[in-house]
């Protein structure tokens, strides 16, 4: 295997493979740790696997938080709280015994799901 203190000896026509616990830098390309956040060439730090797992507003809401509220905790208004919109929550809250919050929650969810991140952060990333 070839690592990166290695690269500077290996010759044009050798093709430098991987480990299971090596990746390629995302900018220069060079065989870097897996678990490394940062390339020790070029100093560009790594995208994390995690990176891409919905929105987070300017004022720190999360689109994956709010959607799995709704889904897990919708019956209660848990994810109304979340958002900010305590008065719709208590409401939702004081109705948990119906029912209806629970079915409103799980579509909501579906909703928040299907929104584009653009459009949650312009409607709840507001303070």
């Amino acid at each position: 295997m070839k690592h990166a203190r290695d690269l500077g000896d290996m010759s044009m026509s050798e093709t430098p493979s991987k480990g299971l616990d090596e990746k390629f830098c995302s900018e220069c390309g060079l065989i870097i740790k897996a678990k490394a956040e940062i390339c020790p060439k070029c100093g560009v730090r790594q995208a994390s696997p995690f990176a891409n797992l919905g929105a987070v507003a300017p004022n720190g809401k999360s689109k994956l938080a709010a959607v799995l509220f709704a889904f897990f905790l919708g019956s209660f208004g848990f994810h109304k709280f979340y958002l900010g919109q305590t008065g719709i929550g208590v409401v939702y809250l004081l109705l948990c015994w119906t029912f209806i919050p629970g079915v409103l929650g799980i579509i909501e969810g579906i909703l928040l799901l299907i929104m584009s991140d653009e459009d949650f952060i312009r409607k709840y990333g507001s303070t």
